[in-house]
C-alpha cells in the first residue's frame, strides 16, 4: 500500500502533502531535517493519510491535494479527517 499524507506544523502553520509506502520513517525523516522542503519547518505532525493500491494513484491523489488553496485544503481535512485549524 502506499498513502498519500497531510503534515501540518503547528509552529509555522503550514502544510505539507506527500506520499509514501512508510508513513513512520517519511515523517522522521521530515522532522530530523532530511527532507529540504520541509526542514525549516520541523516540527510536522500527521493530520491524515489516505491510501492507495499503486504508487500512481497517490501521486495522482498527492498533486490533486497541492493544487487546493489554503482554504479548500482546511475544508478538506475537516471533511475527511475531522480536523480543523
Amino acid at each position: 500500500m502506499f498513502y498519500t499524507y497531510i503534515l501540518y506544523s503547528k509552529c509555522f502553520n503550514r502544510f505539507y502533502i506527500g506520499q509514501s509506502q512508510d508513513l513512520k520513517i517519511r515523517l522522521t525523516f521530515h522532522n530530523e531535517g532530511h527532507v529540504k522542503s520541509t526542514k525549516a519547518f520541523v516540527p510536522w505532525e500527521i493530520v491524515g493519510f489516505i491510501e492507495k493500491e499503486s504508487r500512481s494513484d497517490a501521486t495522482i491523489l498527492e498533486r490533486k491535494l497541492k493544487n487546493l488553496n489554503s482554504e479548500d485544503l482546511k475544508k478538506f481535512i475537516l471533511k475527511y479527517f475531522d480536523k480543523s485549524f
